[in-house]
């Protein structure tokens, strides 16, 4: 029952009104990628402050798996995303919280892992070019889910 305008001016508030993923808009600066734009409602252990106008290696940083080789992995599909065949990808993530809006600034600590976590988060990642512009927009769909536990042995 929500009406919503369209504002070709301002087409991430638009967009940000009429679906419920989160959207980040990712521009070639030079020979990498960055952060210019998102709306961003269900983040996942970060900050749209702390990310905004950053190059995706730097916005990736305090993620230790994110290493120079996987830095130009990313940097090489998003160049290869064509107008009209968007990417997809998924994750499968454990945490302990369930809350869908989980961020933190850089500074705070990371969250520490139980032994077994009680919640399976994913995100339905899709890539798309955008035709005028040659802009990539990351929309990421998150879920979250009771994990599965496997079943105790009678012995």
């Amino acid at each position: 029952g929500t009406e919503v305008t369209i504002n070709p001016d301002d087409p991430l508030h638009t967009l940000g009104h009429l679906i419920c993923e989160d959207l980040c808009l990712l521009q070639k600066r030079g020979e990498r990628h960055a952060l210019t734009g998102a709306v961003l409602c269900f983040p996942a252990g970060w900050t749209l402050a702390e990310k905004i106008d950053r190059p995706l290696d730097t916005l990736h940083g305090p993620v230790a798996a994110y290493d120079d080789n996987i830095a130009r992995r990313v940097q090489r599909l998003l160049d290869g995303v064509r107008i009209g065949h968007p990417i997809w990808r998924a994750n499968l993530l454990p945490y302990a919280d369930p809350a869908l809006y989980q961020p933190r600034r850089e500074a705070d600590k990371s969250r520490p892992h139980a032994p077994v976590e009680p919640y399976e988060r994913s995100e339905r990642q899709v890539l798309w070019r955008l035709p005028k512009t040659g802009a990539v927009v990351f929309v990421i769909h998150t879920s979250v889910t009771q994990a599965c536990q496997a079943p105790q042995s009678p012995l």
